[in-house]
């Protein structure tokens, strides 16, 4: 059996599939997490494919966490954001539970930005706590989980907003940057009007900011221009698999 304080996730993105063992009284990996590179194209069986070897690479039984780049509610993906569109309307967790040979319930699947939400708000700094707190991923698209006090209010899509007429994500996502060649000074100011935009719905109390450029936060979180205060997520981007294993041990009554 898998030890009760040691929960598995896996996080699902648009370029890399990462998995790896949590210590869930930490809140980090045990030992090195697992990527591979996403399937192309990304369907659900093949991603699943995927899911199965990592797991299976660390020799994992107990129940186990997934994020998924979409809307999922009670188990189906409703959208697929970075990932092949015939995922949408398809019940992920039942997809999952068979192909690991688990029982209803023993997989747990959410949103990838919900789950490093979930992980910051649990294992982050205090006061990450308390008001409107919002988080956002920086990847292949923009993610975003947003909390009052604490408690999760699932599925925002805030990465979808229109700004200046453009899906927010397709101009100021990690990967755009990546993609354009664009220095940290040229891609700041529209991850700052990003912000600003979204700072004028919801008028957030604090800003978490994650995904793979988190661990070059100190290269341009200081140059955004935003009224809110903006930090870095405290686990980085192993934030999506540490949430997913700790939801998925809570599921199963850990």
């Amino acid at each position: 059996m898998a030890p009760a304080a040691r929960g598995f996730g896996v996080d699902v993105g648009g370029s890399g599939i990462k998995g790896g063992v949590v210590d869930l009284a930490a809140g980090r990996l045990v030992g090195d997490r697992l990527r591979i590179d996403t399937p192309q194209p990304s369907t659900p069986d093949a991603v699943a494919e995927v899911v199965a070897g990592i797991v299976a690479e660390f020799g994992w039984d107990g129940p186990v966490g997934v994020t998924l780049p979409a809307v999922v509610k009670r188990g189906v993906a409703h959208t697929a954001a970075n990932i092949d569109k015939s995922w949408i309307g398809t019940d992920a967790a039942e997809l999952f539970a068979k192909r690991l040979d688990r029982q209803p319930g023993e997989v747990v699947v959410l949103n990838d930005a919900d789950a490093a939400g979930m992980a910051e708000i649990r294992y982050g700094w205090p006061g990450d706590q308390s008001g409107v707190v919002v988080l956002l991923t920086f990847g292949t698209g923009i993610g975003t989980a947003l909390f009052l006090d604490g408690k999760l209010v699932p599925n925002t899509e805030f990465g979808h907003l229109e700004v200046d007429g453009h899906d927010a994500e397709t101009r100021a996502a990690a990967s755009v940057k990546d993609e354009e060649g664009l220095s940290w000074e040229e891609w700041v100011p529209r991850v700052s009007r990003y912000i600003t935009a979204l700072e004028n719905l919801i008028w957030p109390d604090l800003v978490i900011v994650g995904g793979g450029v988190s661990k070059k936060a100190d290269k341009w979180v200081p140059l955004l221009e935003v009224r809110t205060k903006v930090v870095a997520a405290e686990l980085r981007n192993a934030a999506g698999i540490v949430g997913a294993a700790a939801a998925a041990v809570e599921a199963h009554g850990g």
